[in-house]
């Protein structure tokens, strides 16, 4: 059974898992689907649209599902879904989807800290650390354990890659390549996220291949197919290899050096 303050509103509509505790103040709309083992502290507002797995902790202010930001959105019937066991801290905002994707999406086991904001479309995968006050932008991509220090912005449609560390304050409007360090203005590669790699349980061969990648696609001369070709002769083929081409030839926005 959960457990609810009386001074908590449910809409009637609402399906409310078991085991959750929902504090006072706190506002679900109808039409939100919550899972099991669910807090929600004092003043969390869930609105129509949210669809929140099992497990996850919300702080006070956190705002789930409101309608985008967007001018382009209708009224379109779209949802913010997230996964299980993410923190997600105080005054964070959650936007949810529009017709150019249908849903806002943040994975399991993530960290969403202090004021920061997702917008609409947006997918943010598993294990990522989102910083106090950065801000993320409509129908960008955050692929797993990606760590974005404070204030960060990130432009639309960009992606980042995994096991990335971006600087405090760093701006950026193209895709930052998996396992970077990125910092600076503008931002700039600034090297492997060693540090990340390496908690990470990435062994030294790996690294060393992802290293030696980088200095010839970043550091090579002639066009960029012709570096990638090169990389596929030189450096044996692992799949954090074949992430990196794929991201790459993936890329529509191009990415930051």
């Amino acid at each position: 059974m959960s457990k609810i303050s009386p001074l908590a509103y449910i809409h009637p509509e609402a399906i409310i898992g078991e085991n959750c505790e929902i504090g006072p103040f706190c506002y679900i709309d109808r039409g939100v689907v919550i899972g099991d083992n669910n807090t929600f502290m004092n003043s969390v507002t869930v609105l129509y649209g949210a669809r929140i797995g099992n497990g996850n902790i919300f702080f006070p202010g956190a705002v789930i599902s409101a309608i985008p930001q967007d001018l382009k959105f209708v009224g379109e019937d779209t949802t913010a879904e997230i996964g299980d066991n993410n923190k997600i801290r105080e005054n964070v905002t959650i936007n949810r989807g529009t017709a150019a994707q249908n849903r806002t999406h943040v994975g399991n086991n993530n960290l969403l800290m202090e004021g920061c904001h997702v917008a609409h479309d947006a997918y943010v995968g598993n294990g990522c650390i989102i910083g106090n006050g950065t801000k993320l932008a409509g129908e960008i991509v955050i692929d797993d354990f990606a760590i974005l220090s404070a204030n960060v912005l990130m432009h639309q449609f960009c992606r980042v890659g995994s096991y990335v560390m971006i600087g405090g304050g760093t701006r950026f409007s193209q895709d930052i390549l998996p396992f970077s360090l990125i910092a600076r203005d503008p931002a700039a590669y600034c090297g492997l996220n060693n540090v990340g790699l390496r908690r990470r349980g990435f062994d030294r061969e790996i690294i060393d291949n992802i290293h030696r990648t980088y200095q010839i696609i970043l550091q090579g001369t002639g066009k960029l197919n012709d570096l990638l070709a090169r990389v596929e002769e030189e450096i044996p083929i692992s799949k954090e290899i074949q992430y990196i081409l794929d991201f790459i030839r993936s890329s529509k926005r191009g990415f930051i050096r």
